[in-house]
């Protein structure tokens, strides 16, 4: 497998209108609603502090169901992936996987799958950082949300 230019260390993906837009334009107006609060105490202020709190819900919670629909995504493509890829006593305990995990195994080239598999599923690897870490050929992501 080529290497596909992403690996652990740069894998993260920054979605620039949500990390470095929405987010912080929210974040700032809620502090300054709940400065305006603070210092002009009234029920105008104190709503105003409360709809900019409803704003910045809004665009963490959308980011946050966004993430989710991509977990089950890649849940449903490593379901699909895996059957082909791993051998028969593997295939029968692909359930005790969790969501985190198949994320994390989701950028294992296709070669080395299944050994990670069964060092997740023997415990040796535990936590999805580790996981990820001990990809040695990764398979890049560069679609995600």
């Amino acid at each position: 497998m080529a290497n596909s230019g992403q690996n652990y260390q740069n894998h993260i993906r920054w979605f620039p209108l949500f990390h470095f837009v929405a987010m912080p334009i929210t974040l700032f107006s809620f502090l300054n609603e709940l400065r305006h609060l603070w210092m002009n105490p009234s029920r105008s202020t104190a709503f105003g502090a409360v709809v900019a709190f409803g704003i910045l819900a809004s665009v963490f919670a959308a980011r946050l169901m966004a993430l989710k629909v991509q977990d089950r995504v890649i849940r449903l493509e490593m379901h699909l992936r895996m059957p082909a890829l791993l051998p028969a006593d593997l295939q029968a305990r692909m359930h005790e996987l969790t969501p985190a995990q198949l994320v994390s195994l989701r950028f294992a080239g296709d070669q080395e799958l299944a050994d990670l598999v069964r060092q997740v599923l023997d415990g040796k690897l535990t936590k999805p950082s580790d996981i990820k870490r001990a990809i040695k050929h990764w398979k890049g992501d560069y679609l995600r949300a």
